[in-house]
This record gives structure tokens, C-alpha cells and sequence, in this order.
């Protein structure tokens, strides 16, 4: 399953469980990583996000938290800030919003996957995890309807498998793997890839 050469981009998200679950996956990241990494994971909105502290220590890559008009570099992991919806724009850059809420979550994992499938159209590998509720499921369909790789966390092995199902029921995906697998998939993901440029 090398995707080197067919993904530009990478969009994730995940909600209950979803700390373990990056773990097991994002130090997959090689430091010749070419595409981006966008990531939702629900957090609560009145509490300022640590993820970029967890996760920098654990990633051979780099990691922010995303910002508002900020230019997308390549190799990157950007995590929604709490509170703001992350949305990929044309250029690549960020946008965050403060649009209300979708299926109770903001940030919403729908809104992010339907931005970038925009953006990326068939260069986009979209990834479900873990997860209580229904978002992202709209979001990894869009990225199917837009010719993009779609992959799902095998139900079994997820802590919460109600989201997983949901993205499931609605779409195929393209693979329903353990998270060793698809941590497998992501170190495919080096310096090999082209990124096309987005006008």
C-alpha cells in the first residue's frame, strides 16, 4: 500500500480514544514526509488544546497547532485549535471558523474532510478513527466522491467504534485496517510524493 505517489494530502479525525490511537499511528511520520497533515481530533471547547505538547515529542516531523491564513507546508502536522472549525483553502492555506457546530463538534471533522476534498480532490487520503458520534462520515464520503483514498479503523479495534460504523454505513472505504496497518500505509507517505500545485 505505498501511496507515495498518489497522495498530496492527509486529513484525520478521530474523537473518543483518538489520543491513543494518534499515538499508535502519527510517529509512523518519517522526517522525509512530503504531504500535510491535517488532524481533528474533538477536545473540549472551553480548555486551551495540548496536542501540539503531546504529540511534538512523539513525531519525527513537525507539529503546530493550525492558524488562521496560514500557508500549508509540506511535511506538517497542523491540529485544529479548540473551539475553531480547520478548513483547508485554496493556495493551500488554513482557515479557522467559528461557524456553529456540526453533530455537536467544533471543531467539526465533516467541515475539515470537505475542505480539503475541495482542495485535493483525488490526491487527498482521508482517515477515520475512533469515535462516539456520527461526524467525519459526510466528510470521508466527500473525499470518495472526489476520487481520494478512504480509510477506515477497523470497528474491532477501535475504543469507540460508533463513528468508524457510521463512516462505514454510509461509504465503502477504500481499506478498514488495525492501527498498525495504517500506521504501515503513513510511512509510505515520503519524499517520493509530487505535490501538483492547487491554482
Amino acid at each position: 500500500m505505498n501511496l507515495s505517489e498518489r497522495v498530496d494530502a492527509v486529513v484525520i479525525g478521530a474523537s473518543a480514544g483518538g489520543i491513543e490511537a494518534l499515538t499508535a499511528l502519527l510517529p509512523a511520520l518519517s522526517p522525509g514526509l512530503r504531504p500535510p497533515v491535517f488532524i481533528v481530533l474533538h477536545l473540549p471547547r472551553d480548555k486551551p488544546s495540548v496536542l501540539v505538547e503531546i504529540f511534538e515529542r512523539k513525531c519525527a516531523v513537525p507539529v503546530r497547532e493550525a492558524e488562521d491564513k496560514e500557508e500549508v507546508a509540506a511535511g506538517t502536522v497542523y491540529f485544529a485549535p479548540a473551539d475553531y472549525h480547520l478548513l483547508v483553502d485554496r493556495g493551500p492555506q488554513l482557515a479557522l471558523s467559528a461557524d456553529d457546530p456540526v453533530h455537536h463538534s467544533r471543531p467539526s471533522i465533516d467541515v475539515l474532510f470537505e475542505s480539503a476534498a475541495e482542495i485535493y480532490g483525488d490526491r487527498l487520503l482521508g482517515i477515520v478513527l475512533t469515535g462516539a458520534n456520527e461526524d467525519g462520515a459526510c466528510g470521508l464520503a466527500a473525499i470518495h466522491d472526489a476520487g481520494g483514498v478512504t480509510v477506515v479503523q477497523c470497528p474491532q479495534t477501535a475504543r469507540a467504534p460508533h463513528m468508524v460504523l457510521s463512516a462505514l454505513k454510509l461509504r465503502p472505504a477504500d481499506w478498514v485496517l488495525p492501527l498498525d496497518e495504517i500506521a504501515g500505509m503513513l510511512r509510505t507517505l515520503n519524499a517520493a510524493a509530487v505535490t501538483v500545485p492547487v491554482n
